[in-house]
This record gives C-alpha cells, structure tokens and sequence, in this order.
C-alpha cells in the first residue's frame, strides 16, 4: 500500500491552531538575550559544572549569537531555538570534557574503520543510517543519546531518564509541528547524526537550517574543519567508552563538502556517498524549511529559503566532486537512491561485500527486520510542488548541477 500523500496547504501563509499560539505568545514575552556568555552561564547552571575544556570554540558560539541577532527576521520561538540549541550544545562540551577528565583513557579508545555515510539532506542517508544500526557489532548514535551524550547527570535511581527526557520532548515537537515526522523524524530511538557531536565544537551547519547567517556560511568555506571533525571523533570515543562497541556507524549531510577532511579526522574510514536528483532532495528540503519558518520568522520568505538551499546544495555537491577523486576507491561505496529503494537488501550486501564486513544469518535477519519497521513514508508522505509553493522550474535549478550528473551519471532524474 502506498503512502498517504499530504499537502501543507497553508505552507506560504500558515494559520495556527490554539496550542500554536499560545506557545508563540509564551515566547514572547519572555525573550532571551543572545549572547556567548549567557549561553554559558546558562550551561554551567544546568550541569553544575565549568570546565569548557579547549577554549578555541568562542569565538564560533559568538558568531553563531552575533549572526542571530542581525538576523531581525526572527521570532522569539527562533530565538529562543538558537539559543536552546547552543546551550544543549554547551552542556554536551561540559559533560563530555568532564566525562574525560575523570576517565583519560577515553581518548585511547579505538574506532578501527568507521563507516560514514554522507549525502545531501533527504537522500536517503537517515535511511540508510536506521538499517545500518540495527547491526548489532556498530555502534549507532539514537537521538536520545546524541543530544545528551553523557549519561551521568540523568542517571536517576539508577536508571538512564535520557530516553524519557526524549520522548517527552519529541511528543511537545509533534503537538506542535505535526507534519515534521514525514520529513526528518526526531523520535528517541531515530538514529541521530553525527552533526550532534560536531555541535559540541560549535561547529557545522546546524545554524544555517535555523536563521540566515552569510557570516557563518563564510566562517565554514574559510575554516580547515578537521579540527572541528577531531572533536567529533573525541565525543564518539567517549560515547562509546560508556556502551560499545566501538564500530562507529554515523552520517551527516555535510560530510558531502568534507569527505578529505572526514578521513584526515578519523584515519581509516569507509565512506558511503549517497547520490540523489538534487532536484528532489530541494524539494523536500526548503519545503520543510519553510514549514518550520512559521515559528521561527515573522515573514514567510519562501523565494529566499529556496534561493540559499539552491545555492548551498551547489556548494556541496562541488565539493563532494572534488573529494571523490581524492579518495582512495577501496574505502568508498556509491550508493543511489533508486537503487537503494528498490533494492535496499542488495545494497546493504553490496556495500557491506567492499567493506568487508562478514554478511552472516544474523545480519541478514536484522536488516529484513530493520527494512520491514523502516519503511518509506511509514508516517505518510507529504506532496512536494516546486512550481506551487515555489515558483521555481524544476528544470532550470537543475541546470546549476550539470557537473555534478557528469561525474556521476547513474543519478536518476527524479522531478520533472
């Protein structure tokens, strides 16, 4: 049976419903001050701790707090979720420095050969990411642990309350935003994306997807990020020093601009490149951006929404093309989103064939039962219209990626 397909029918001018509001007026009146010291005070006082380890990450937090005061477009709700977001993030860096202080050992542990997948926003990499981990011997991040990687503050009579801090959270989303379950589900168990660790550095484009900031977007293209990806991989040690194992099996969209340096922070990685019409990825990326603009922007600017994603999606795909030819062809795998969805079974085998990791009973069950709860619009699919919402031509943006189809001439068009 097919998805039900769902139309955001109020996507340019949204209307809310009792609940809506009332949390937008909450916000309102009680506004937040953008700054990196708030920012850290507020961490400090939620974790009892302050030691923020290597200091060199403030002046990335300032930007991120700089860029979302000019960005006079903002609500209060967005805001307040740019502050929310960097002070989870704060509390992250003060549990996992703390975590480490008190175990050195954490920065011995292992990680042999983890397998990162990267690949535009909506191509199938979070996917790719839920059948992955439910290979018993790798080791996922589920959401419930990325956005709070330490366990020791929420551990309650001896019981780890991280999972219920998620649920309850995730059910407030959904109230809330309703349709964002069909378009990047933040459910407890979802396995989650390396970017939350990323953020402990304040560091990826995490920003981008809640404000315009050109400063930051500039920051990033200027910046060597192996630095910021180095503590990524000092998070996954301490992750994994808690529960293993220590197969590290993670993902980021961004990981397309950064496939060199990904390998330079984490030597012997196998990458699997996820490839998709970008045509289509946009599409469902600015859809959901713009649904998400009702609570976080005063005004629905819909054109620029679709104007920076374009023009953002090109900058990713140049660089995965310039990465790709520098990587060393045994540790990567292209995999395609027709052929994924078509055929996920073959294509698990396939990649797992390169990687050389053992294929056995075990896995094979654990993948058909991961395929079975993780099928494609299990929540319905929303219905994407790029001439409607957007007035965009689906055949002009594609135009922008011609160099990208070169390289990669197995990328079936999708939107017409």
């Amino acid at each position: 049976m097919l998805a039900e397909k769902v139309r955001i029918t109020d996507l340019r001018n949204p209307t809310y419903n009792e609940k809506q509001l009332q949390v937008l007026a909450y916000m309102n009146a009680n506004p937040v001050t953008l700054s990196a010291e708030a920012v850290m005070e507020a961490a400090k006082a939620a974790t009892g701790l302050s030691d923020f380890g290597n200091m060199d990450f403030v002046p990335r937090l300032e930007l991120w707090m700089s860029a979302a005061a000019a960005d006079d477009g903002l609500t209060e709700f967005g805001r307040a979720s740019i502050f929310g977001l960097a002070t989870r993030f704060a509390c992250s860096r003060l549990d996992l420095e703390d975590l480490i202080r008190r175990h050195p050992e954490i920065e011995q542990v292992e990680l042999p050969s983890p397998i990162i997948i990267a690949g535009l926003p909506r191509s199938g990499t979070t996917y790719m990411l839920q059948l992955m981990g439910a290979d018993s011997r790798l080791r996922a991040l589920p959401h419930w642990e990325g956005i709070r990687p330490v366990a020791d503050r929420f551990i309650v009579d001896g019981k780890d309350t991280r999972f219920e801090l998620a649920a309850r959270e995730w059910a407030e989303l959904d109230e809330l935003m309703p349709y964002m379950k069909m378009i990047h589900e933040f459910a407890p168990d979802h396995i989650t994306e390396d970017i939350e660790l990323i953020g402990a550095d304040f560091a990826g484009y995490y920003p981008e997807w809640l404000l315009f900031s050109p400063e930051w977007l500039e920051y990033q293209m200027t910046h060597d990020r192996v630095p910021w990806l180095q503590y990524m991989r000092r998070a996954m040690q301490a992750v994994v020093w808690q529960k293993g194992p220590n197969n590290w099996v993670g993902k980021c969209p961004q990981h397309m601009e950064q496939m060199v340096a990904v390998t330079q922070a984490l030597p012997g990685a196998f990458l699997v490149v996820n490839h998709r019409d970008p045509v289509a990825s946009i599409q469902s990326a600015v859809t959901a951006q713009t649904y998400a603009s009702r609570f976080w922007r005063k005004d629905i600017d819909y054109a620029r929404i679709a104007e920076y994603w374009i023009d953002r999606y090109e900058r990713l795909l140049r660089g995965c093309v310039r990465d790709r030819n520098l990587l060393d062809e045994s540790r990567v795998y292209d995999l395609y989103f027709d052929k994924l969805m078509a055929d996920p079974f073959g294509e698990l085998e396939a990649l797992y064939r390169k990687a050389g990791i053992p294929f056995d009973d075990q896995t094979r069950n654990a993948f058909n039962q991961a395929i079975a709860a993780n099928k494609r619009g299990k929540h319905g699919q929303l219905a994407y219209h790029l001439r409607d919402d957007f007035d965009l031509d689906p055949s002009e943006i594609r135009e922008r990626f011609g160099f990208y189809f070169e390289r990669f001439p197995e990328v079936r068009i999708e939107v017409e």
